[in-house]
């Protein structure tokens, strides 16, 4: 279905239109970034101006109105913290890891590591990150015996420094609860914990729309439906402090739809596919809120605003497939966790006033570890030859500038050790006899008319412009293509960077 972009405006993407309506040349000015990055959500999950999805996002969809859709907009991985991971530092996850950071897990970051903001740092910004953040921390500072097994709400000193943290990774302030399904359930600010998490272990309870809590200590009062809001209201408050002469990044990681699937009761029945279409109308009112105070403050005529996702929706779209006829992954197969496009193929919207044309679209294949390079085009960061090494400069593509076509020469995906996915222009090699994850739903591939493969696959290969639901494999059809996709797979994984290398 194709989505009208041009649908009725807002106060807000009507006073917008009128300043963005013609990409002009770039100004030597730098410009404020806000990234919202949802949890978990499907590429299908936004409206796009489509009056008939069961899930309406008004202010998602005048970022599209007012920017560039990008219809093939991929995270790294088919999970949440290696898609963050590869976002920050334009380096994919898997040349470091696969799963993502358990509770009490350490940070997935070296010291040295490049991340994007640290690299706005140098450039003369003020970093904010609000949120999930899910990638890791030194547990061991806050340890009062590091020997111990088994460990309890007593066994930390929670008055302790908290490093490890985004603090340590380029960030000038942070506020989240670091994870929402993962203990502690706290809030901690910069690298301090503002409330002590020293309730007994909480009970794994399903909530609203389902979903639990994994075992671990709680601060007094902590109230998941609290997360979202305050999440919101935390990052308006930091933006409402920024100075017109500096520029800022906001890194704004909702917890939403993520399980547990916790839509405050004013939403609840707002959209038409359950309690997690309800959760994505708040986060998509929250979106809302941000972009006023933006527009209030006047940051938004120089402020470059993305909106993606860090996987695809949780296996609990095959259930809302059931019940409400709503797929969250659109005309892909596959959900969270999967190689399949719909584990990875996410929402992804960029809006820039005066140098993105509004409603424009793209099919170009992009990638959040693209985001790197792109901004350091856009600040005048002059990336080193170790910085950033699978991300591409995707400024062309935004200005409307000439540029090859495709860009990318290909993306990789991946999810759990030993399993990939190479994309190449239409084409998608899976080195594995299924790119599900988990068992496919036999009510949900017999909706599609989709078929498993024998367990003794070599491997599949898809032409997504042909078959987008990835139901026929040309594997043995296409041997030399096989071999040649192969090949560069090979060289990827054995440290060729995927970008190609930058002029001195």
């Amino acid at each position: 279905m194709q989505h009208d972009l041009m649908a009725p405006m807002t106060l807000f993407s009507r006073s917008l239109f009128l300043t963005s309506f013609l990409v002009i040349p770039l100004r030597a000015e730098k410009p404020n970034i806000v990234i919202f990055y949802a949890d978990d959500m499907g590429v299908a999950d936004v409206s796009y101006g489509d009056p008939l999805a069961k899930i309406q996002t008004p202010n998602i969809d005048q970022l599209a109105r007012s920017g560039m859709t990008f219809s093939d907009g991929h995270s790294s991985s088919g999970i949440c913290s290696p898609s963050r991971f590869a976002l920050l530092t334009g380096q994919h996850h898997w040349r470091r890891f696969h799963q993502i950071v358990g509770a009490f897990g350490a940070s997935v970051f070296k010291p040295d590591d490049f991340t994007i903001p640290k690299m706005l740092n140098q450039e003369g910004y003020q970093t904010g990150c609000f949120g999930k953040w899910h990638l890791g921390w030194n547990w061991d500072a806050i340890r009062r015996d590091q020997n111990k097994k088994g460990l309890t709400a007593i066994d930390f000193d929670w008055t302790k420094r908290f490093p490890g943290g985004p603090i340590d990774h380029g960030f000038d302030y942070y506020f989240g609860d670091g994870t929402i399904n993962f203990p502690p359930y706290c809030w901690i600010e910069n690298d301090q914990f503002l409330t002590t998490p020293i309730k007994p272990v909480i009970e794994s309870n399903p909530l609203a729309g389902g979903g639990s809590f994994r075992p671990g200590p709680m601060a007094e009062g902590w109230n998941p439906y609290d997360v979202l809001p305050t999440i919101t209201e935390k990052a308006i408050s930091w933006i409402k402090k920024q100075k017109k002469d500096q520029p800022f990044f906001a890194y704004i990681a909702f917890n939403s739809p993520h399980y547990p699937i916790v839509p405050n009761k004013e939403y609840h029945g707002k959209s038409r596919a359950g309690f997690y279409g309800d959760f994505i109308v708040e986060t998509d009112t929250m979106i809302g809120q941000v972009m006023d105070t933006l527009h209030q403050h006047q940051f938004s005529e120089n402020t470059l605003i993305l909106f993606t996702a860090d996987n695809g929706a949780e296996n609990l779209a095959f259930e809302r497939l059931k019940e409400f006829q709503h797929w969250s992954s659109g005309s892909h197969r596959g959900v969270k966790r999967d190689l399949y496009e719909g584990g990875h193929r996410v929402p992804f919207i960029v809006q820039w006033p005066r140098k993105i044309q509004q409603g424009s679209r793209s099919t170009e294949v992009i990638s959040q570890v693209d985001l790197a390079a792109t901004l350091a085009s856009i600040v005048g960061y002059k990336l080193k030859e170790d910085e950033a090494i699978d991300s591409y400069d995707f400024l062309p593509v935004l200005t409307g500038r000439e540029h090859p076509r495709p860009l990318r020469i290909a993306t990789v995906q991946n999810t759990s050790p030993a399993k990939y996915a190479l994309r190449q222009d239409d084409w998608v090699l899976i080195t594995s006899s299924s790119g599900a994850a988990q068992r496919e739903k036999t009510d949900y591939l017999k909706h599609f008319g989709l078929k498993t493969y024998p367990k003794d696959t070599s491997g599949l290969l898809f032409n997504l412009k042909d078959d987008p639901r990835q139901s026929t494999n040309l594997y043995q059809k296409y041997p030399e293509r096989v071999t040649q996709m192969t090949a560069l797979l090979k060289r990827y994984l054995n440290g060729q960077p995927c970008a190609p290398r930058r002029p001195n």
